[in-house]
């Protein structure tokens, strides 16, 4: 599964141990909160409300998979000095239970997922089948999710992380409560503006094209928001770290040739090779897009809506 222990594990009881006899500090020296991100979206959408008002740590490195991060001791220690963590919640961060339960009580943790209407995979029970007798070092307690932890994939979910993220900073720091909530009415304006242009560039889509495949199942949320169809996915279930059978693999490329699908999705975090190998043999097209991760600042998607509008305008073009 995706939590490692083993050294990590002692080195949480030593660090935390050392921290416990220190009185946590909230806020830096210059007086901003400390505010932890779980990944670079979350830290992101967090960052544009909070500005310069917040000292924000990012746990998650840009480029890496959420599926696959293995928090290191640092991670304990960002942890258990800030105010409050925001996690896309959800499921999607599996690494962090351990580390919550040791940084202590006195860490908030605000769930961007909860209250949100949760997709459930279709084949959630065939994908918990599919792993039986695998990972036999699998700990009590841990188990394959059943709903698509993919929330942030549509604007219209990452609408609904405003308000959250927007009344915790202003409770915790209520002095500049103000430039919270006009931060978070401005970003909320764009994130409007994107959404009607989301649904303007999916218009351009023939209606039968508008199917997708991708190399795991992420685009639920996004397919059922804006009228399309996510068809299948190389890797069955929701995380990277699964591994499709031989009859999966079959029945996708049938299912690509049956509908015609000109395009697979592969996402910027994961290993593209099967996805190639399903390329070439339907002879459609490999489109790259960005998933788990956004860019570094110089990059295509350096934030949560250069990101989405990346992504659209990638799949408008393969698909139109």
């Amino acid at each position: 599964m995706l939590r490692k222990i083993g050294y990590f594990g002692l080195a949480v009881v030593v660090m935390v141990s050392a921290l416990s006899g220190c009185r946590r500090q909230a806020t830096t020296s210059e007086g901003k909160l400390k505010v932890v991100a779980t990944t670079t979206i979350v830290g992101d959408v967090v960052r544009q409300i909070g500005g310069d008002a917040i000292e924000l740590t990012v746990l998650l490195p840009v480029g890496s998979d959420p599926h696959a991060f293995s928090p290191a001791p640092r991670d304990v220690a960002a942890i258990s000095a800030a105010e409050v963590v925001f996690i896309n919640g959800a499921g999607l961060e599996e690494f962090l239970t351990e580390l919550l339960e040791n940084a202590g009580k006195q860490v908030e943790t605000v769930d961007l997922s909860e209250g949100l209407t949760l997709l459930e995979f279709a084949d959630a029970a065939h994908e918990d089948e599919s792993h039986e007798g695998e990972h036999e070092d699998t700990h009590e307690g841990e188990h394959h999710h059943d709903m698509d932890p993919h929330v942030w994939i549509s604007p219209r979910n990452v609408q609904r992380w405003v308000p959250a993220i927007e009344q915790t900073l202003s409770r915790l720091d209520a002095a500049n409560a103000k430039k919270y909530q006009a931060n978070a009415a401005a970003y909320q304006s764009e994130l409007t503006t994107l959404d009607a242009w989301i649904v303007e560039q999916i218009a351009q889509i023939p209606e039968t094209r508008r199917v997708l495949v991708t190399d795991h199942q992420l685009f639920g949320y996004f397919a059922a928001h804006y009228g399309l169809e996510q068809l299948g996915a190389v890797v069955p279930g929701y995380s990277t770290l699964a591994q499709p059978s031989a009859q999966e693999l079959a029945a996708l490329e049938d299912a690509i040739r049956a509908y015609n699908v000109p395009a697979i999705l592969v996402g910027n975090t994961v290993n593209p090779a099967l996805a190639q190998r399903l390329a070439e043999d339907t002879g459609v097209q490999l489109v790259f897009i960005y998933t788990g991760s956004l860019t570094a600042a110089d990059g295509d998607a350096p934030t949560y809506l250069a990101y989405m509008r990346y992504n659209v305008n990638a799949i408008v073009t393969a698909l139109k």
